[in-house]
């Protein structure tokens, strides 16, 4: 029986999506675990990478990609009880990244875990410092019977490296309403029903992208108008934990500045923290800005009509456009040797099947 799927959406993923690739299949852990690949129209070579190894490739239109929507299908596709998301150029930094994940969810009630996301070399400064203090180096369990006094971290979840019990994924789903952001989405679901969420540190992957100071005060815009749909900005501690957290970020910059060699970069760093500030404020308060103004200022188009939304209220198979199928196998995991620590780093399985051609011990980041 499948214990584990481990689930990727791509499209164009390039050389890190065989890195990708490579440090899952280097992961020590007992079981069965699947690998299912869902592309959305690839024309780089990704559908190639993914048949080169042991996975299952689902392939949909490119147009038919929804966040919320294909990751929902995507699931469906599923035989494990636990369900994990990754990134397509999210690469796990150690070969213990899934069994730590998975070993949060012996406590029954877990609902879902999420972890840690390491700036890649050469990250802008804006990147190293906003991964820092969302996804520190303390392992934090989320309680709905008391918040533990974690502000706007509580909601806090990234499907980029995530886990989510089967079970409650049936129960909460990736809101479909939502065109971005499906991750703060369903965190909220699953905490307002009771349910854990863990952030788990030891179960890092490298992953950042390069954003420009426009693109991140259209990002925040964005950010804002979902926080204030999600009634997430309301909630206790959100506002003040977010004003302390933008103060202390702009601070570090300011000091950065009288260091040698380091004020072009803090400088592009306090633009780049005013730009998510006053977009995080607009977006925040969008109700009174004309549609024609939100539109352009958005990031991910969310001011868009339903009519303008291709696939609204289709089943996940017509929305997803689902069209062809590959099935290379299952990912057999071996048990590990006797006397080996469950949640050990020397846990002695590797998913087999394939991986070893692909030089596992090498990956590139």
């Amino acid at each position: 029986m499948i214990e584990i799927s481990i689930l990727i959406l791509t499209k164009n993923g390039g050389p890190i999506f065989r890195s990708c690739l490579e440090a899952v299949c280097a992961q020590t852990q007992t079981g069965k675990t699947e690998v299912i690949v869902v592309d959305s129209g690839s024309t780089d070579g990704t559908r190639e990478t993914a048949k080169s190894f042991p996975v299952r490739l689902e392939e949909i239109p490119a147009e038919s990609f929804h966040h919320a929507r294909t990751r929902n299908f995507a699931a469906t596709l599923a035989r494990g009880k636990i369900l994990i998301f990754l990134s397509q150029d999210a690469t796990p930094a150690s070969e213990v990244w899934l069994s730590t994940m998975v070993s949060n969810f012996d406590d029954p009630r877990v609902g879902a875990v999420y972890g840690r996301q390491l700036p890649k070399p050469g990250s802008s400064l804006e990147r190293q410092d906003a991964l820092d203090a969302i996804y520190g180096e303390v392992r934090v369990v989320k309680d709905p019977a008391h918040r533990n006094g974690l502000g706007y971290r509580f909601y806090h979840f990234s499907d980029v490296n995530a886990a989510i019990r089967r079970s409650v994924w049936e129960g909460a789903r990736f809101p479909e309403d939502l065109r971005v952001f499906e991750d703060l989405g369903i965190a909220k679901r699953i905490l307002d029903s009771g349910w854990k969420i863990v952030y788990e540190p030891k179960s890092a992957v490298f992953h950042s992208h390069s954003h420009t100071t426009v693109g991140l005060f259209k990002r925040y815009f964005d950010i804002g108008y979902t926080l204030k749909l999600l009634q997430i900005w309301d909630a206790p501690g959100t506002r003040k934990s977010m004003l302390a957290e933008f103060w202390k970020l702009l601070r570090n910059k300011v000091r950065r500045m009288g260091r040698r060699g380091n004020g072009q970069l803090a400088s592009e760093g306090i633009r780049q923290d005013i730009a998510k500030s006053v977009g995080l404020f607009l977006g925040l308060n969008q109700s009174y800005l004309p549609l024609v103004l939100k539109r352009r200022l958005s990031a991910f188009r969310v001011f868009e009509s339903k009519e303008e939304n291709r696939g609204l209220g289709q089943s996940p198979q017509e929305q997803a456009g689902l069209s062809t199928s590959q099935s290379r196998g299952t990912l057999t995991l071996e048990p590990p040797p006797v006397g080996s620590a469950r949640n050990g780093p020397t846990v002695g399985a590797r998913i087999t099947d394939g991986c070893d051609s692909h030089h596992r011990n090498t990956i590139s980041y």
